[in-house]
């Protein structure tokens, strides 16, 4: 966006471009310190500039719907979802991940979980006519490592992945700039990175999509079965910080999520509708379960199948089991070194 559209006295707007700073995207990279330093200009002006660029960048906030009738035809386009970078499961979730809302991935160790979420913070920084948003991600590790190995795996297969874009769009894109990691060991340390350096990144556009991996690994560590009352009053307030940023900043949040076995004394009690697989279920429970928009879930077949069913179901499926917008389905999928590709001719409801 160019910074003689921001409402500003023009000799902030000179200090701005002296500085060559060409954008307000590029402005609302730096920290008002820095600013001041870039710019030579006061405290008070740096403070004008930020808010003038956030607010921009942004939006004009809440329309009324006589607003919104009055102005059909002006507001400015925008990508309903987020592309997952294949079309099969584009095709299963209707285009992809909605932008304000919390998704939850859930599944087994090795199912595909973390490929998949590495893809996403790929797949965002794709331009809208890509499916993408144009921005980076932010991605937060509570119980191992960062795989960045495999990042730079998926990075390096980018075009072989994203036949449908074209390849100077692709060697463009800096995609490891673009993905800004924080380790987290416990649940008040979770829920200070989401009220606070969270928003900081989408405020000013730095990035549209929060990946948490996984959000049960700090609750599990901290709170056993007499400590079920705090646990959820703590789950309400991480899901209600989560569901306020995805919806102010129109920017995807999705949570990777563990399974618990079923034991035989769960077994008579009621399970979430459409899991594919009866015998695990997406730990955290309902008051969990509460806070999500769409809930997602990848199979894998364990070894003891086969036995059981020789031409049984696919090795991974990805299902949809609940969502305001889609109905129960699956699709199969691969994971390799390319990244996650859905098996054509899969789909199902």
């Amino acid at each position: 966006m160019d910074l003689d559209q921001l409402d500003l006295n023009p000799r902030i707007i000179a200090a701005v471009k002296k500085a060559k700073l060409k954008s307000i995207k590029e402005v609302l990279h730096f920290s008002g310190p820095d600013l001041q330093r870039l710019t030579s200009l006061s405290s008070l002006d740096v403070q004008h500039l930020l808010r003038a660029a956030s607010s921009r960048l942004r939006g004009g906030g809440v329309l009324t719907a006589l607003q919104l009738c009055e102005r059909a035809g002006g507001l400015p386009a925008r990508p309903q979802r987020l592309s997952l970078g294949c079309p099969v499961l584009d095709r299963l979730l209707r285009g992809g991940l909605p932008l304000d809302g919390v998704t939850e991935l859930a599944g087994l160790s090795s199912a595909g979980k973390t490929q998949l979420a590495l893809q996403l913070c790929l797949a965002v920084q794709f331009p809208p006519r890509h499916g993408g948003l144009d921005a980076g991600a932010m991605y937060i590790c509570t119980e191992d490592v960062f795989p960045n190995l495999r990042l730079q795996q998926l990075i390096a297969q980018q075009q072989r992945l994203r036949t449908d874009v074209p390849g100077e769009v692709v060697s463009r894109i800096k995609f490891s700039n673009q993905i800004f990691i924080e380790h987290v060991a416990d649940v008040d340390s979770l829920l200070e990175c989401v009220r606070e350096k969270v928003p900081v990144l989408l405020s000013r556009g730095m990035a549209r999509l929060v990946v948490i991996d996984s959000v049960a690994a700090p609750f599990r560590c901290e709170f056993d079965g007499p400590a079920l009352v705090p646990r959820a009053r703590h789950l309400q307030a991480l899901g209600a910080a989560l569901r306020r940023l995805s919806c102010a900043f129109q920017s995807p949040v999705l949570c990777i999520n563990q399974v618990t076995e079923a034991t035989e004394e769960q077994g008579t009690a009621p399970r979430p509708h459409g899991l594919r697989d009866e015998r695990v279920s997406p730990a955290l429970g309902m008051t969990w379960s509460n806070q999500l928009l769409m809930r997602l879930m990848v199979h894998r077949r364990r070894p003891g199948d086969e036995a059981v069913t020789p031409a049984g179901p696919p090795d991974r499926t990805l299902s949809v089991v609940f969502a305001p917008h889609l109905p129960p389905s699956s699709c199969s999928y691969t994971v390799n070194a390319e990244g996650v590709r859905g098996t054509p001719g899969t789909e199902s409801c």
